[in-house]
């Protein structure tokens, strides 16, 4: 099975001026064939091709091929006048002019029903679309053939009473052209496929069979009149079958094959269509053309719409099939990842038994470590309690103090992280300058007799929304890591902060004594010191962590020994604009 194009009207597209030519010369041709197959006597032509051709020609090339089929008509209808014996004068060739003008209304009017009401080029696949071109076809040749006789009858080539017939006449022989020739011109012009099996060999002799046996019923005595007049009835269901199991093309074929047949056997004087007078004759033949072809072209279409519904329904049947697969594959992925995720709830179940444990150990680390300075007190109490010595108990005091002062700072920094921990995120104008005044002024007594050097840039032109209460965390373990690790100088801080609608960057660089570098990487941990000199609580960096990552921030670390520590963040701004 091959597709075929046969498009001898392809070439033409590129060049409008040979379209002109070449539309006339088929035009002329049609007209001369159309001529041939006129009656003797009354020289009446049952059938106009160039009605059908014109109107093909304009569906396949477009409607800029109309000046061709003016000047093809005119060419025509000339030929048309001289058969007639009819003398040419100013009012003949004004009759010319007007008829071929009709004509080519005639097939612009039926281009532009068809591409209104139809709007596909091959108007002959559904039984919709066939029934509208037969209404096109016979609105069409109403326009053409009602100026074609009032151009004859106004410039006195026929009669007032025979406007009628000559209507009627011409009338049914463009339907009839348009029926047949313009359905076989666009079949035979549009892609095909050509099937070739067992199953089409075998209909092929059936067809030719039957035909033959009928031509052989027609030479018995007997029975050949009956089979004469039987002939029309006898090759409906040929034609029928052509339509039912064939392509449009084979069909079209075998309409035209049989419409010049019996228009050749009828000039004749032979075959069923013979009547009293040759007016009968066409019109009892014009008759039988005009049925074969509505007909079988309906059949085929009909036949074509259900083997195109079939195909669709065997598609979404295939489609439904893959849904089904695909639906049927998701139920398994589906039940794939709930397992997944039952594991992976297990797996959290297992985590949370050890985070339980974990927990246990830090609250006996804390437990210790709270424990030891109030052991430190107690001991240092009961010294000063025998001591009599005034400088030995000062300095006993003064040790007092400094544990204390460590115990409280390490619950605060419990505090700090258990709020982290439990509170949910809250948001408010934040104002940089006036917060971190307000922590150097809490911190400032805790540099003991160095002078704290600060230096503070802050760009921010629009509004800053944050959590404030962590901001003073982060900001308040910074500053006083920077003050309590300064490297014998007085303290040095630089901090700086540029805001927009999106983030507030802030960086704060110091000159304290740095970090080593393979401690850098275990600075976030909860617990780590990376010095045992004035040892905190190993918490400080690691609720700077926390409670950045709780504002869905980022925090960094940049730290050289003996010349200082850089820390960047990036905290989101969670303002409305």
């Amino acid at each position: 099975m091959n597709a075929i194009s046969l498009k001898p009207f392809a070439t033409l597209k590129k060049s409008n001026d040979l379209k002109i030519v070449v539309v006339s010369v088929l035009y002329y041709a049609s007209a001369q064939f159309g001529l041939w197959l006129s009656f003797g006597e009354t020289k009446t032509i049952p059938l106009w091709p160039p009605a059908g051709l014109a109107l093909a020609l304009l569906i396949i090339l477009k409607h800029r091929t109309w000046p061709a089929i003016t000047i093809g008509s005119l060419i025509a209808v000339a030929m048309v006048f001289l058969h007639l014996g009819i003398t040419f004068s100013f009012s003949v060739v004004m009759a010319m002019v007007i008829i071929a003008i009709g004509n080519t209304l005639e097939a612009l009017f039926g281009h532009f029903l068809i591409r209104k009401l139809i709007r596909v080029r091959n108007p002959f696949l559904k039984t919709t679309h066939v029934f509208i071109f037969l209404l096109v076809a016979l609105l069409m040749c109403t326009l053409g053939s009602g100026i074609s006789m009032l151009s004859m009858w106004s410039n006195h080539i026929i009669t007032s009473e025979a406007t009628i017939s000559t209507f009627s006449s011409l009338w049914l022989s463009n339907v009839v052209s348009v029926l047949i020739i313009t359905p076989f011109v666009i079949s035979w012009t549009a892609n095909f496929k050509i099937e070739i099996n067992w199953q089409r060999i075998v209909e092929g002799i059936i067809f030719i069979g039957a035909l033959a046996l009928i031509v052989m019923c027609l030479q018995l005595d007997t029975i050949s009149s009956t089979i004469e007049k039987s002939v029309p009835f006898l090759i409906m269901p040929f034609l029928l079958w052509l339509g039912f199991r064939f392509n449009l093309q084979t069909t079209m074929t075998g309409i035209l094959i049989a419409s010049l047949l019996a228009i050749y056997f009828t000039l004749h004087n032979e075959g069923p269509f013979v009547l009293n007078t040759e007016a009968n004759s066409r019109l009892i033949l014009q008759v039988f053309i005009g049925v074969i072809s509505i007909s079988t072209i309906i059949l085929y279409a009909t036949v074509n719409e259900r083997t195109v519904a079939q195909k669709a329904i065997e598609k979404f049947n295939e489609q439904l099939e893959t849904k089904v697969k695909e639906r049927t594959q998701e139920l398994h992925d589906e039940i794939q990842m709930r397992k997944k995720i039952e594991e992976k709830t297990r797996i959290s179940n297992s985590k949370l038994r050890k985070a339980n444990i974990e927990l246990d150990n830090f609250v006996y680390s804390v437990s210790h470590d709270l424990r030891a300075p109030i052991a430190s007190v107690l001991g240092l109490v009961n010294l000063a309690k025998k001591e009599e010595d005034i400088t030995m108990m000062k300095k006993y005091l003064a040790m007092v103090a400094e544990s204390a002062e460590r115990q409280d700072s390490f619950i605060k920094d419990i505090l700090d992280l258990s709020r982290n921990a439990r509170l949910e995120v809250d948001s408010e104008k934040i104002e940089f300058e006036e917060m971190i005044n307000e922590i150097f002024d809490q911190l400032k007594y805790s540099s003991g007799d160095k002078q704290i050097l600060k230096d503070i840039d802050i760009r921010q032109d629009v509004p800053f929304s944050s959590d404030k209460k962590r901001l003073k965390v982060i900001f308040n373990n910074l500053i006083s890591n920077a003050i309590r690790y300064s490297n014998h100088t007085d303290p040095y801080i630089k901090i700086d902060i540029a805001v927009d609608n999106v983030t507030a960057k802030i960086n704060i660089n110091d000159n304290g004594r740095g970090i080593p570098k393979d401690h850098l990487k275990n600075v976030f941990k909860m617990f780590y010191r990376a010095t045992d000199d004035n040892a905190g609580s190993g918490l400080g960096l690691y609720i700077v962590k926390e409670t950045v990552d709780k504002l869905r921030g980022n925090v960094a670390l940049n730290s050289v020994e003996k010349k200082g520590t850089t820390v960047n963040l990036e905290i989101p701004n969670l303002s409305d604009n």
